[in-house]
């Protein structure tokens, strides 16, 4: 018994001050509004760190590019929201993965996106959340096509991170 207090005892000793020293990211571990503004945040700071002309790197032939993978998460963002019930931007169209390619440009519509959702989620109620939609091949809710809405963004960050850093960007949370 002692030498499991004493271990507890060790290991407060010198987790404290290191926890203490870590300040979580904005928005972790505070809910689906928290951890949206986490990935909207970094989706945006990544983007702004990557140079111009970084926007047209594929990491191989047939693979997206960094401007495509940020258009990608827009159209999914727009699509998965639609869904629930607000209409897609009628400029946006299937092929504007491939047409958007600025980074200005890219970015724009990247916040849009983002703002789209934040708006609508905050929007939503208990009942909204709860409404059953129909997607594809399967029934689902509006709470579930937000969660897809995140874990998708969240997917794709983890991609442009390795983009990034595979092109010689680092992210800028990471430079500290």
């Amino acid at each position: 018994m002692k030498a499991v207090l004493a271990s507890c005892l060790l290991f407060a000793t010198f987790a404290a001050p290191m926890a203490a020293a870590q300040k979580a990211p904005e928005g972790i571990w505070q809910g689906y509004d928290g951890e949206w503004k986490h990935v909207s945040s970094q989706l945006v700071a990544l983007a702004e760190a990557t140079p111009a002309e970084k926007f047209a790197w594929s990491p191989a032939p047939g693979v997206r590019s960094t401007s495509e993978v940020y258009m990608h998460i827009v159209i999914a963002n727009f699509f998965l929201l639609s869904v629930t019930g607000p209409k897609m931007p009628s400029e946006l169209t299937e092929d504007s993965e491939k047409t958007v390619r600025s980074k200005p440009e890219v970015i724009a519509w990247l916040k849009r996106s983002l703002e789209a959702v934040e708006k609508a989620h905050r929007a939503a109620g208990p009942a909204d959340f709860a409404r059953k939609v129909h997607i594809a091949d399967r029934d689902a809710t509006v709470d579930g096509m937000y969660l897809r809405i995140l874990v998708h963004a969240n997917e794709h960050m983890g991609q442009l991170i390795a983009y990034a850093r595979t092109s010689g960007v680092v992210p800028p949370w990471s430079e500290k």
